[in-house]
């Protein structure tokens, strides 16, 4: 359990008002949901969560009014939550762990340096953000920043490397330090049955040595851009983040739906066709390099063309969003008749949007392997947006901090 010291600072430090969920504030992040009526019935059925916090205006007696409206009510939500379903902790970090059918995963909250973030090869920093942005999404978390002076949901940041110097992966250190640790300080089980533990580590050379090895190495904004964003132009000196191993994340399917296309199914499938895409009558496996498209009650296995290029050219995110929406469809990423679907939702779900009436045609995309998306972020490349759904994901609600000063809300 020990670490060769390295002759530098870290750039992760202790949370130093941290508010530790004692009841049931956990919730998915506010970005995980496809519509804004799931978010609306996932408050109605636990309006404790700091769900009802973030996204004020989508609580049941909230609804139809403006986020800059419902800010209001949000700090009283937030106020009640610190008196009563919140313990205050101050000067501490929180190990984390989430159990799965698929096994454990490891990570460590702590407030992470805000100047730290880079989103270009000519901009220094270790904290590498990947990915475009929609600036609607910022001004409204810069906007809920402001008002509560504390942050909810953290941001995942991927360590893709051991940091020099040190004799253990992050991993590796917290599987042995979490038994060391005793008791949970909380545990909750999510909707879809993976099991949230944290732990709080005040003062003591473990905790000096965890932040050492969570700040180093190259760090990747897995999820949470537009938290990221905001942390920079609200001005904050940190932000809350989880930091954990490439060990302990995978990378599913990112998929979309379109309410509705500017041309026929028919003529959709004729330009696909004249673009270089393979489409074939039966249907098959969605693997790299090829995606369905569900439209009138028909799956069409569709074999993408190839492109060269950088790494990140040569995505499937980027050959869907540049030659199907930016040249067939006329539409860009932010298109309101864009809906991104998170790997969560079953393919069933998507068809059955289709079947409803609800979405004029779904496009199912394979995932993004985790090789090609680190190389893209070490090639200071950007990221198809909303191309990349990490799970499993970490949880909103279990650990909160203090990010502006009183004098400054």
């Amino acid at each position: 359990m020990t670490m060769q010291r390295a002759p530098r600072s870290t750039i992760a430090h202790p949370i130093a008002q941290a508010w530790l969920a004692k009841g049931a504030t956990g919730a998915p992040n506010y970005d995980e949901f496809a519509s804004d009526a799931e978010v609306t019935a996932a408050i109605a059925a636990n309006p404790d969560s700091v769900l009802a916090v973030e996204m004020p205006h989508r609580v049941p007696d909230q609804v139809g009014t403006a986020f800059s409206d419902a800010l209001g009510s949000a700090l009283a939500r937030w106020r009640h939550l610190q008196a009563e379903k919140f313990a205050a902790e101050r000067d501490v970090v929180a190990p984390y762990r989430i159990t799965t059918d698929d096994g454990e995963f490891y990570g460590v909250f702590c407030l992470m340096e805000t100047a730290q973030i880079s989103s270009s090869a000519d901009e220094p920093g270790g904290i590498i953000r990947n990915e475009d942005v929609f600036i609607n999404k910022v001004r409204e978390r810069v906007a809920l920043t402001e008002t509560l002076g504390a942050a909810l949901s953290p941001v995942l940041l991927l360590q893709t490397q051991v940091p020099q110097g040190c004799d253990a992966d992050l991993r590796q250190f917290l599987t042995t330090l979490i038994p060391m640790l005793g008791a949970a300080a909380h545990e909750e089980t999510d909707e879809h049955g993976n099991e949230h533990a944290i732990w709080t580590l005040g003062p003591s050379p473990q905790r000096d040595e965890l932040l050492l090895l969570a700040g180093g190495g190259e760090l990747i904004v897995a999820d949470g851009n537009h938290r990221t964003l905001a942390a920079q132009t609200a001005g904050l000196d940190k932000f809350l983040a989880v930091v954990t191993s490439a060990e302990s994340v995978n990378i599913a399917p990112y998929h979309r739906l379109v309410s509705e296309l500017p041309i026929t199914v028919a003529e959709l499938l004729t330009e696909l066709k004249a673009a270089g895409f393979n489409i074939h009558p039966e249907t098959g496996v969605v693997r790299t390099g090829t995606i369905e498209l569900y439209a009138d009650g028909t799956r069409y296995f569709v074999e993408l063309p190839k492109a060269t290029g950088s790494v990140v050219d040569t995505l499937d995110h980027t050959i869907v969003e540049k030659l199907l929406f930016n040249e067939i469809l006329d539409l860009d990423a932010g298109d309101k008749r864009i809906t991104y679907v998170g790997g969560d939702y079953p393919l069933s779900w998507l068809r059955e949007q289709v079947d409803k009436g609800e979405s004029a045609v779904a496009i199912i995309i394979a995932p993004v392997r985790v090789d090609d998306f680190v190389a893209v972020n070490l090639d200071r490349l950007k990221m198809p947006r909303k191309s990349t759904w990490f799970t499993p994901k970490a949880r909103a609600g279990l650990v909160c901090a203090q990010v502006l000063a009183d004098d400054n809300i």
